[in-house]
């Protein structure tokens, strides 16, 4: 599903502060693998999800999405693949706008625009249906501006929307990382259900070691931009929290 072949970011190429973000990295994820990536502040994990997201385009090397080489396409071109939730609450949802639309916007992704999508009692009907899974009480609330939700409200609702329209590839970028501890509990858990519910490929890069211990089937450990560990299923389930910390040690 998703490839990385033989890939090399250098940010400031030929300058006194040029860094080498990510080395010669090989990567492949299969469909609906839920691979999450630790590694210390610096070790490369943002940047080769934004390699991956299309964010930052690679100095070189391939990338892959689905048999497809994307290496060069920008972020939006390949959104017919990829959904989005970031660290900050704030990035992803437009909050002056209400939830309902902030669900249509979702909604029209990857679809030719249309003034008549997401505005049918149908419609709401839907996004209030699925609203009403997180608990929280906003499915009544649909009219209410995104602003004014609090940070843990405002990314459940984000994942919520990153499956609105079609997504083969869901990536957490430290989604629960400026949360208090009850949302983010509540935020792992409606990502974990959105992954299985859609049978999606996902990749979440966490510093919660808890988190990396309890989600995913795959854990990858990385450093200096390159990955030293790889762990599958079968041997992430005979991890330790102490293993994981040892890792950082």
């Amino acid at each position: 599903m998703i490839e990385v072949n033989n890939v090399t970011k250098i940010f400031n190429r030929g300058k006194a502060n040029e860094v080498t973000a990510i080395r010669q990295l090989n990567l492949h994820i299969a469909a609906q693998q839920y691979v999450v990536i630790v590694g210390s502040n610096g070790s490369g994990k943002s940047t080769l999800l934004n390699l991956i997201a299309g964010n930052t385009m690679a100095s070189s090397g391939d990338i892959k999405l689905d048999g497809q080489v994307v290496t060069r396409l920008p972020d939006y071109r390949r959104s017919e693949w990829i959904a989005r939730v970031f660290q900050n609450p704030l990035s992803g949802t437009a909050p002056d706008l209400s939830i309902l639309d902030n669900f249509r916007l979702a909604a029209l992704r990857t679809r030719p625009k249309s003034l008549r999508i997401g505005t049918t009692e149908a419609f709401k009907k839907q996004v209030q249906d699925k609203i009403a899974v997180l608990g929280m009480g906003l499915e009544n609330k649909v009219q209410q501006a995104m602003g004014t939700l609090s940070g843990g409200q405002r990314q459940a609702l984000t994942l919520l929307m990153s499956v609105m329209d079609e997504c083969r590839v869901l990536l957490l970028d430290e989604p629960t990382a400026a949360l208090d501890p009850r949302s983010a509990d509540l935020v792992m858990r409606t990502a974990e259900e959105l992954i299985k519910t859609f049978k999606l490929t996902a990749i979440l890069i966490t510093h919660n070691l808890k988190d990396a211990f309890n989600y995913g089937n795959r854990l990858l450990f990385m450093s200096e931009g390159q990955i030293l560990k790889d762990y599958s299923r079968e041997e992430k389930l005979i991890l330790t929290q102490n293993d994981l910390f040892e890792l950082f040690g």
